[in-house]
C-alpha cells in the first residue's frame, strides 16, 4: 500500500491488535505520555487484525479525539506479523518502534531506545531480562528456539528480544522491499542488517485480557522461523537418509554373511517388523520436511497480496493500489 504524505512525523508507533479492547486505553495513555515528553511529531498506527471484540471501536473513539492516533483496519485476521507489516508499510517516521498492545514492553522504554539511535545505529532493540507472567515451559522452549536459530540460521538473531525495538527509516524502508508471504519478523529485522544493538529491560505480565500465542501458534512461528532462515532441516534429512542406508547395506551384509555360514533357520518376524516400521517412519520423517518447505514454495509462487485494507482512519489520501501488492 502507497499512502500520500504532506507533513512531517518524527516517531512512529506501529500496534499489532487482535482482541485487545480491555488495553486500548492503559496502552494509549502511557504511550501518548511518553511520547509527548519527547517533544517530537509522532503519530500511533494501530492495525486491528480483525479483533472479534470492540477494539476496532475504541481505536475509532480515540481517533476521533486525537487524530496522532491513527487505525488500519484489516479486512479479517492475518496474524501478527502480517499486521506489523501493515503498520510498517504505511509508518511515515524518521524512526519507528514496534510495540505490542499488552504493555508487557513498557513505553517508558522509548526515550531510551532513542539515546541509542542518536549514537549511531539503525536498530535498538530491547532485550528481555525477565519474563514475568510466563511459565517455566514457555520460557525454557523460547530459550532453546533462540539458541537453535543461532546455531542454525545464516542471521544472527538476538536472544529473548521480540518485536519491540527502534527503526531508522533506513531500515524500515529496507523491511517495506521484503514482500515473502512467510513471514517470521524478527528474523527479517535481524537479515536486514545495518548498525544494531540492543537495551535491555525487565518484561512485565499483561495488563490485561489473555495471551493469544498459545504453545500451538508458538509452534508454528517456530517452525516458521526455523524454514524461513535455514535450509539445515533438509540437509539432516539427506545425511539421516545416507546413515539408514549404510545401515541398511551393513545389516544385509550380516544378514547374507550368517546365512551362507549358518543357514536361515526362518524366525525373524520381530526384527523385520522392527526394520520396516524404522524405515517407513524416516521415510514419512524426510517427506514431512520436504511438505514444510514445498508447501511455503507454493504460497510463495501465487504472489498473493499480503493483506487487504478494509478502512483506514488517519491518512486522507491513499493510493488505489491496496492490500501491499507492492
Amino acid at each position: 500500500m502507497v499512502a500520500h504524505f504532506c507533513d512531517e512525523v518524527f516517531i512512529s508507533v506501529v500496534v499489532p491488535m487482535y482482541n485487545e479492547a480491555d488495553n486500548v486505553e492503559a496502552l494509549y495513555q502511557r504511550l501518548t505520555r511518553v511520547l509527548e515528553g519527547l517533544g517530537r511529531s509522532y503519530e500511533i498506527i494501530c492495525v486491528n487484525d480483525g479483533s472479534r471484540d470492540d477494539t476496532l471501536e475504541k481505536l475509532r473513539a480515540l481517533h476521533a479525539a486525537d487524530p496522532r492516533l491513527k487505525v488500519i483496519d484489516l479486512s479479517r485476521n492475518f496474524g501478527k506479523e502480517i499486521a506489523l507489516t501493515a503498520g510498517l508499510d504505511l509508518a511515515r517516521g524518521e524512526v519507528v518502534i514496534p510495540i505490542d498492545a499488552d504493555l508487557q514492553d513498557p513505553p517508558e522504554l522509548i526515550p531510551v531506545l532513542l539515546e541509542k539511535w542518536e549514537e549511531g545505529y539503525d536498530v535498538v532493540y530491547a532485550v528481555r531480562t525477565e519474563r514475568e507472567g510466563e511459565s517455566w515451559l514457555k520460557k525454557t522452549t523460547s530459550l532453546l528456539f533462540y539458541k537453535l536459530m543461532q546455531r542454525i540460521a545464516r542471521i544472527d538473531l538476538p536472544p529473548n528480544t521480540g518485536d519491540f525495538r527502534l527503526m531508522s527509516r533506513t531500515v524500515a524502508n529496507a523491511l517495506r522491499e521484503i514482500r515473502e508471504t512467510h513471514r517470521f519478523m524478527k528474523g527479517l529485522f535481524s537479515w536486514v542488517g545495518f548498525r544494531q544493538t540492543g537495551v535491555y529491560y525487565q518484561r512485565k505480565p499483561r495488563y490485561a485480557g489473555r495471551t493469544k500465542w498459545d504453545y500451538g501458534r508458538l509452534w508454528n512461528l517456530a517452525v516458521e522461523g526455523i524454514t524461513s532462515f535455514s535450509y539445515l532441516p533438509l540437509q539432516l534429512a539427506t545425511y539421516l537418509g545416507f546413515a539408514v542406508a549404510m545401515f541398511s547395506f551393513a545389516y544385509g551384509a550380516y544378514l547374507i554373511v550368517k546365512t551362507l555360514l549358518f543357514g536361515n533357520p526362518v524366525p525373524g518376524y520381530p526384527s523385520l517388523m522392527v526394520v520396516i516400521l524404522f524405515l517407513g517412519g524416516i521415510q514419512l520423517l524426510t517427506i514431512g520436511i520436504l511438505g514444510e518447505y514445498m508447501g511455503r514454495i507454493y504460497t510463495e509462487v501465487k504472489r498473493r497480496p499480503l493483506y487487504f485494507v478494509r478502512g483506514l482512519w488517519g491518512w486522507e489520501k491513499v493510493s488505489e493500489e491496496a492490500g501491499g501488492k507492492k
